[in-house]
């Protein structure tokens, strides 16, 4: 009833596997020891109190053990898991409430080691993520962090994680935006569309304006080879335009 079953909270069917799972360190239960002591030394005192009033010194002990007992439980409970794909926690007794994330979201790790942890070998883990999801944030006497915390930063590099050296754990580095113009690696350029022929003149060369009704005989001339090429004929040569239809040449009457 009270086995927290880590394994059925692991995505089986998309390769996730259990890397560490770390109990809380046997100084978290101190103080739930020393509680439990009391309420012993209570229990204890029912030969020194009046007979009337033995049920006093029995209920405040057995309370005071109870309550002791529910606390050690708890911690005893208390399991944080790293896997290959992101680090949750499951705690509670009764109701059970479990608080993950992935690695992704993990940008930093402290680990922070009072002067009595380091002599009895725990620490507490601050992680800071994208998103500072409740119950993640601060996990309190994890044994060997120094370990832990290597082995959670090694299963972020083997994840491909991190990005460049000395940047915070888990972030991820996007490339550079490409130049403009630039095209992809894997992909074709568009094709280039045609570019109009433009006749270029040698430089300094004359330009012959049209005088007169020459543009008009230039535009005939143009668009008669038009039509010869649109029919498959061969275009006429050039020839003189007359925009009145009449023959300027003279003509020789009989006398």
């Amino acid at each position: 009833m009270f086995d927290p079953r880590i394994d059925k909270h692991l995505i089986s069917d998309q390769g996730e596997f259990v890397v560490d799972e770390v109990r809380k360190h046997w100084a978290a239960t101190v103080s739930a020891m020393l509680e439990l002591l009391i309420g012993a030394v209570l229990l204890v005192g029912v030969a020194i109190v009046p007979a009337q009033a033995w049920w006093v010194p029995v209920l405040l002990g057995w309370g005071v053990m109870l309550h002791a007992g529910w606390r050690i439980l708890e911690q005893r409970l208390d399991r944080f898991v790293i896997t290959n794909m992101r680090v949750f926690r499951v705690h509670g007794i009764l109701s059970q409430r479990i608080a993950t994330m992935p690695l992704s979201r993990i940008l930093d790790i402290s680990v922070h080691k009072p002067v009595v942890g380091r002599i009895f070998g725990y620490g507490h883990f601050v992680f800071e993520s994208a998103a500072q999801e409740q119950g993640l944030r601060e996990i309190k006497y994890v044994g060997r962090p120094d370990e832990r915390g290597l082995t959670i930063q090694r299963v972020i590099q083997q994840a491909g994680l991190r990005g460049y050296a000395g940047s915070h754990v888990g972030e991820r580095r996007t490339p550079p935006p490409a130049a403009p113009g630039d095209a992809a690696p894997d992909e074709e350029p568009p094709p280039t569309p045609p570019q109009p022929t433009v006749e270029v003149r040698p430089l300094g060369a004359p330009v012959e304006a049209p005088t007169g009704w020459d543009w008009l005989a230039d535009a005939q001339r143009r668009e008669s080879r038009r039509l010869a090429e649109l029919r498959g004929e061969t275009a006429p040569g050039p020839e003189s335009y007359d925009p009145d239809r009449t023959s300027t040449a003279p003509i020789d009457l009989p006398r």
